[in-house]
């Protein structure tokens, strides 16, 4: 399980005590969780995109070439 995956469930966890127990910054604190998750995913995505680009290792040298 990612990081962003942990906070997304604990996220979730919150907002749901909140709910049932009427506190609203319970609430808001979960969404908060949520997205702190997401973002995180995100950012793991965009890292793992990056890695898996293949191209030239010399930017001068492109395939015409």
């Amino acid at each position: 399980m990612t990081d962003g995956s942990k906070d997304k469930v604990k996220g979730k966890a919150k907002e749901a005590m909140g709910k049932m127990t009427g506190n609203h910054s319970k609430v808001a604190e979960g969404k908060a969780d949520q997205a702190k998750g997401a973002a995180k995913d995100a950012v793991d995505d965009a890292r793992r995109d990056l890695r898996d680009r293949s191209g030239p290792k010399d930017p001068l040298i492109t395939d015409d070439e």
